[in-house]
């Protein structure tokens, strides 16, 4: 790549291309803008651009609000003082998910606005007009940009850059990540020094960084990196007391670094989810789910290999020289909860995370237990519904992380029998929960006597476990059944049974 890079309209891909020709319309004569940062430096380096980045001297926000109006997009105010604001495209306009982020020059004209960004790298622009209109046009490159693409160097803009907007601390540690890529030296140390800036950054801001680096193949990597530099104890507090428990065999770390190779194992099984024969192409593509925020379930998985033992700390207690943690899973469900409004994690991300945090024991018991019985794994698809395999790879993460073996040998051996039994279940216990319910709420009350409340919806529960279990199977046995359970919830002579 030469100093004197040009780049072409296809870099983009089509749907860039595509977009960046209906902006240009929007634009008309007159009315100047450029390509800026991320999706200039991934269209020279081939990967396309599924985002925009556009600059412009200035009417940022009024130009967005006019796009949104005729893209039939969400509009979002970034930051008003400094003329910043967001286009979410919907489908059909280009692939979907993708965004426009649109802002005025933060100088008196093009070289300057470039020259106080972030990273050399992501100080490049390039003409609307001319790239729209030819089809090709010639790169700006004020701070030496394409030299450093070229070595995979994220080399600072300046000396202030991460001080000016200490986000960006996490954009680095995002790019140091990326195959291939290399930190400068001076990056860490002004890292540190920015670092306490992030305090100050809004939530999604930083919420936003950190999904995009969990995106990536070797996140945990970025993590340690953050962790380095003094960033996570300050978004996640609970780090502290996480670093500073102990735990006992057959744990070899503290619950912290435990923690980190957890979402370590997560990363493995995220690149290489098809490696989990016979299942790896369920695991893949479910993983690939959209939960909100940008984010998908890989991210999720992630997330939860991070938090998991988040109260741990609040629960430890030793006996006879053995460290126990009893509560960890239900107290850090509550906790998790915090997090994610403290992140503004978008609502379905959220409920996931708190769900895989309570139930991330349940396979251990499972194995404890010796067997997996066709009631325990239909209450576990039944709890868990859609986050069920989710589940089953962070039992996997989780299982790898207490030595710092690899997720992958441990799914081929022995240690992974009762994650393989339940997976080998799951299609079933899927047509189970699908099927038609023998007796519906009407039905049942007409049976019983009984008006509507509690004491119905957990007959019904039970009469659907009994159906999906194979005790009964016609509308008789089904009667016949809730009556004998609704008898026995009448007899006070005898203590119910635990169900």
């Amino acid at each position: 790549m030469s100093d004197e890079a040009r780049l072409r309209l296809e870099a983009l891909g089509s749907a860039g291309a595509t977009l960046l020709r209906t902006l240009k319309e929007i634009l008309g004569p007159g009315r100047p803008a450029w390509v800026v940062g991320g999706a200039v430096r991934d269209a020279l380096s081939g990967a396309g651009a599924r985002d925009l980045d556009i600059a412009m001297p200035s009417g940022a926000i009024a130009f967005a609000r006019e796009a949104a109006d005729r893209l039939s997009a969400a509009f979002l105010v970034l930051d008003e003082r400094r003329g910043a604001a967001r286009l979410v495209i919907p489908r059909g306009h280009s692939s979907p998910g993708s965004q426009v982020d649109v802002a005025d020059f933060r100088a008196p004209d093009l070289a300057g606005d470039l020259r106080g960004r972030d990273f050399t790298v992501n100080a490049l622009a390039v003409a609307v007009d001319e790239l729209v209109r030819m089809g090709e046009t010639s790169v700006e490159d004020p701070t030496g940009g394409l030299r450093d693409l070229q070595a995979r160097m994220v080399r600072l803009c300046s000396p202030q850059s991460l001080e000016e907007d200490a986000v960006r601390v996490l954009r680095a540690a995002h790019l140091a990540i990326v195959p291939g890529w290399t930190l400068d030296p001076a990056v860490a140390s002004a890292a540190k020094r920015a670092a306490p800036g992030l305090q100050s950054i809004s939530a999604e801001r930083v919420r936003d960084e950190v999904l995009g680096m969990l995106a990536e193949a070797a996140s945990g990597r970025g993590l340690r990196r953050l962790d380095e530099w003094g960033v996570l104890g300050m978004l996640l507090p609970e780090r502290h007391a996480m670093k500073a428990t102990t735990q006992s065999e057959p744990h070899r770390f503290d619950v912290w670094e435990h923690s980190l190779r957890a979402v370590e194992a997560a990363d493995v099984l995220a690149a290489e989810a098809g490696a989990l024969h016979p299942w790896g192409e369920a695991f893949a593509s479910h993983l690939s789910e959209p939960l909100g925020d940008g984010a998908t379930r890989r991210e999720a998985l992630k997330l939860s290999a991070l938090l998991h033992d988040v109260a741990k700390p609040e629960t430890r207690s030793e006996n006879a020289g053995k460290t126990h943690f009893f509560g960890h899973d239900a107290l850090g469900a509550e906790r998790v909860r915090v997090i994610a409004v403290r992140m503004r994690l978008a609502g379905r991300l959220a409920s996931t995370l708190e769900r895989l945090v309570r139930n991330h024991l349940r396979p251990m018991h499972l194995a404890i237990a010796g067997e997996v019985t066709r009631r325990a794994r239909y209450r576990l698809f039944r709890d868990l519904g859609d986050d069920a395999l989710d589940l089953l790879l962070l039992s996997l993460a989780d299982g790898a992380a207490l030595r710092g073996d690899s997720p992958l040998s441990i799914w081929e051996g022995p240690g992974s029998r009762v994650l393989r039994e339940l997976m080998a279940g799951h299609a079933e216990e899927a047509v189970a929960m699908a099927a038609e319910p023998l007796l519906d709420g009407r039905q049942a009350m007409e049976a019983l006597d009984l008006g509507p409340g509690p004491e119905l919806g957990r007959l019904l529960g039970l009469l659907r476990e009994a159906q999906a279990t194979g005790v009964v199977s016609t509308r008789e046995a089904a009667v016949a059944y809730l009556r004998a359970q609704r008898a026995r919830s009448l007899d006070t002579s005898e203590p119910r049974p635990i169900e």
